[in-house]
């Protein structure tokens, strides 16, 4: 894992969130400092994505664990060298597999360079990652985030910072793609932040219940 980035109730951004948006600040306020530890081990993150597509949490987990227990470190020299029916008895699809023998040897032939990605804007980044086999829109956001640390990241599709919207927001419905939009279009240029303590809400389990019992709305 890479450095350690920190959201305190007395950061400026934070400030601006809770400014811009009072509905967000008192989430802000109940949930507290934030921190965010970033995977700066590209090809690492990038696996563990395409592993943890359409997945629950916990199966990505088991999956992962798996992994990383038949490879030893999770590289792209120790991805080619495991075969294929080893990587299927740890649980990761045909398809998946794919994913990662090809990511695995474009990096090794310096066909793909990843250390190239950080120095480019975001909308570079996301269209030089999609290009690779297995990453889509969403995968590429989610590197920005928790890879790089980019501050401005809307994932519009993300299905849990949907569900966390409508809890906070008090909507009848998940909100779709125009709707996303428009919190972004509120949280810029801190979306990846908003989107931190939305999840955050979801991790505490709160998404699940009424939110004045959690934030005091009335």
């Amino acid at each position: 894992m890479g450095k350690i980035l920190y959201y305190t109730l007395q950061d400026e951004r934070v400030k601006a969130l809770c400014e811009r948006d009072v509905v967000l600040a008192r989430l802000i306020q109940k949930i507290g400092n934030a921190t965010l530890e970033l995977e700066e081990d590209y090809f690492r993150a990038l696996a563990q994505t395409i592993i943890g597509q359409q997945l629950s949490i916990k199966a990505a987990a088991t999956i992962w664990n798996r992994t990383q227990a038949i490879c030893g470190e999770i590289s792209p020299a120790t991805i080619l060298q495991t075969p294929g029916e080893s990587l299927r008895g740890a649980g990761i699809s045909r398809a998946k597999i794919s994913y990662l023998k090809d990511l695995s040897d474009k990096v090794l032939r310096k066909q793909i360079d990843l250390q190239a990605i950080p120095h480019e804007n975001d909308e570079e980044a996301k269209r030089a990652l999609m290009e690779i086999k297995g990453i889509g829109r969403w995968s590429a956001e989610m590197f920005l985030i928790f890879s790089l640390g980019r501050e401005n990241i809307m994932s519009l599709e993300d299905a849990g910072l949907k569900r966390a919207v409508r809890w906070l927001y008090d909507l009848d419905v998940l909100p779709d793609s125009k709707t996303m939009g428009g919190y972004g279009e509120r949280w810029k240029p801190y979306c990846s932040i908003a989107s931190l303590y939305l999840w955050e809400a979801i991790n505490r389990g709160w998404v699940n219940c009424p939110r004045e019992n959690i934030i005091g709305f009335i």
